[in-house]
C-alpha cells in the first residue's frame, strides 16, 4: 500500500492519511484495520539535518519522534523513540515532529544521533506498521534544510519534488 501525506502532498498512486502525527496514525490505523496490506510505502517531502542535499531522493525504514526540547534538556519521553524495520543496509534516520526545524544548530544536534531527515508523518506511519506487523519504507525527496529558510525553500522548491516523486515513482510500480 502506497500512502502520502495529502492536501500539497498528494499523489494518484497513494492514498492520503493526513498531515502531522496524529492524522497520520488515526487514517493509517483504519486502512490497516479495513485494508490488512503487506508493505506500506510513504511518499513525501522531507527537510535535511544538513547532510543531505536538497533535490536529492532518499529511501529509509528507520523513523524517530525527537522534539527539539530533548537537546536543551527541557524534556524526556518515557517512549520509544526510533523505530527501525530490519534491513540489510543503513539507512538514514527520519525524524517526525508536529513541528519544523528552522534552528539550523539544533539541527547539528540531530546529526550526531544519526539522524538526518525530517517528515511530519514518517515516525507515525513506521509505529502503525510496527504495531501490525507491517513492513514500512519511506521515499522521501528533500525540498530543504531544516534552517532559517526551512519554510521558504519548501515552498520554492515544493513542486519539483513532486515532479521528481512521481517521476521516481513511476520506474518503481
Amino acid at each position: 500500500m502506497i500512502v502520502c501525506a495529502g492536501k500539497s502532498e498528494q499523489f494518484d498512486f497513494a492514498i492520503p492519511v493526513g498531515i502531522g502525527l496524529m492524522d497520520a496514525a488515526i487514517t493509517l490505523t483504519i486502512l490497516c484495520i479495513t485494508e490488512k496490506p503487506k508493505e506500506i510505502c510513504f511518499v513525501g517531502t522531507a527537510g535535511s539535518y544538513g547532510e543531505i542535499e536538497k533535490m536529492q531522493i532518499i529511501e529509509s525504514g528507520a523513523a524517530a519522534n525527537i522534539e527539539n526540547s530533548f537537546f536543551t534538556a527541557s524534556a524526556y519521553s518515557p517512549i520509544e523513540n526510533i523505530v527501525s524495520c530490519e534491513t540489510s543496509k543503513k539507512q538514514p534516520i527520519v525524524n517526525s515532529s508536529n513541528y519544523i526545524t528552522t534552528d539550523s544548530t539544533l539541527a547539528v544536534q540531530y546529526l550526531k544521533k544519526n539522524i538526518h531527515l525530517e517528515n511530519m508523518e514518517f515516525y507515525a506511519i513506521a509505529k502503525v506498521a510496527q504495531r501490525f506487523g507491517i513492513s514500512v519504507r519511506g521515499i522521501f525527496c528533500v525540498t530543504n534544510y531544516c534552517d532559517a529558510d526551512a519554510h521558504k525553500d519548501f515552498l520554492k522548491n515544493h513542486e519539483e519534488a513532486m515532479r521528481l516523486l512521481d517521476k521516481y515513482m513511476a520506474s518503481k510500480i
